[in-house]
């Protein structure tokens, strides 16, 4: 041990102290509760001196035995979820996925969007689980946790090989991105489409670029994703737009905007959620509003604190994503208001859930 070292533990620096570092949602990593030990920085000369993170991507493959997970929130209804990724490269700070990286080892914060798990092995296990003689068809969410087009797809192809699996069993299947490299699947999806096999969930919290750079470092622009929502739109394939998370005091003014955009794109619906940070998003997303927007961080925080019963989190169903009191009230009233006008008329498709064809097994010899 080096005499006269300082520990330089970021999360107890003044907020104030530190710049915004660009290209990152999360500037440190929150305290891995799971681990005994943490690493620290340790100055030979006692100068009390910002980590320097490096940011280059680190991946690690992960063969899991299953692949498919079943939902049972109420707020979602019956699906499943399927993530061929862990951790995503996007670095939506707001992110509640980044809670379960410490599962890992790993850490909420840079570690999140800094080493990520490739599930090498997805289409084959998706293949065996499918063709389980007491398999239930239900829509299964590509992806429930991470971006499943996050810029390490583009090479690993992970998620395409997932979706022609789901086409070869006529499996429903529910896509939501913040990418525009859905669009390289387009064929998939309009096969799939053919069927009434696929929905497409757009992510777009914001159109402000500004705010989208230090908000959602690594995703596409809102302009980007509304291209998107149109060349979805016109190939016949239905889109929803989810505006999620609002944050009050950041995007929640742009509700009327997005909406708009959105329908003239194409869109046949729109959700949203109220932004939650639970566990250790609350700490990174603390950490990065006083340093993003330092002039307003404490009057956003206060805002999103009156819509959870006066916490930064709220893991209650019914009423976590739409948020309670005055505040979610105005923005659930203004949603409503601007969906009846733009979206009128217009709902998603269902699902054929018939078109499931089996491919071996006991379950072959009923075709």
């Amino acid at each position: 041990m080096e005499t006269g070292a300082s520990k330089d533990r970021q999360r107890n620096r003044p907020f104030q102290d530190r710049e915004l570092a660009k290209g990152r949602g999360a500037q440190y990593n929150p305290t891995n509760p799971y681990l005994k030990n943490e690493y620290v920085v340790e100055h030979l000369e006692g100068l009390d001196e910002p980590w320097e993170q490096k940011s280059a991507t680190q991946f690690f493959q992960e063969y899991p035995k299953t692949i498919v997970n079943e939902v049972d929130s109420p707020d979602l209804g019956l699906m499943y979820s399927m993530n061929p990724y862990q951790g995503c490269e996007h670095g939506c700070v707001y992110c509640y996925a980044r809670n379960t990286h410490p599962y890992w080892g790993l850490g909420a914060g840079l570690d999140f969007e800094q080493k990520i798990i490739v599930k090498e092995n997805a289409p084959q296990v998706l293949r065996a689980q499918l063709e389980h003689p007491k398999w239930v068809v239900r829509p299964i969410m590509l992806a429930g946790n991470t971006d499943c087009y996050q810029p390490i797809e583009a090479k690993k192809k992970i998620t395409r090989q997932l979706l022609e699996v789901l086409l070869q069993y006529r499996h429903p299947v529910s896509l939501i991105t913040k990418n525009a490299l859905i669009l390289r699947d387009l064929d998939l999806l309009t096969q799939l489409n053919q069927h009434q096999l696929v929905h497409v969930n757009v992510s777009i919290t914001t159109l402000q670029e500004e705010l989208r750079q230090k908000l959602e470092p690594r995703t596409a622009t809102g302009a980007k994703r509304l291209q998107v929502v149109k060349a979805l739109s016109e190939a016949g394939i239905p889109v929803n737009v989810m505006v999620a998370p609002i944050i009050p005091g950041l995007n929640d003014q742009e509700v009327p905007a997005i909406l708009a955009a959105s329908a003239a794109a194409g869109a046949l619906s729109a959700a949203y959620t109220i932004v939650r940070l639970n566990g250790a998003v609350g700490e990174t997303f603390e950490d990065w509003i006083h340093k993003a927007f330092p002039d307003r961080a404490n009057k956003v925080l206060n805002q999103i604190r009156s819509c959870h019963g006066g916490n930064l989190n709220d893991s209650q169903f019914g009423r976590r994503m739409a948020g309670e009191g005055r505040w979610a009230e105005t923005i659930r009233s203004m949603f409503k208001l601007f969906l009846q006008k733009h979206f009128k008329g217009r709902s998603m498709p269902p699902y054929d859930l018939t078109a499931f064809t089996p491919k071996s097994g006991k379950q072959l010899s009923m075709f």
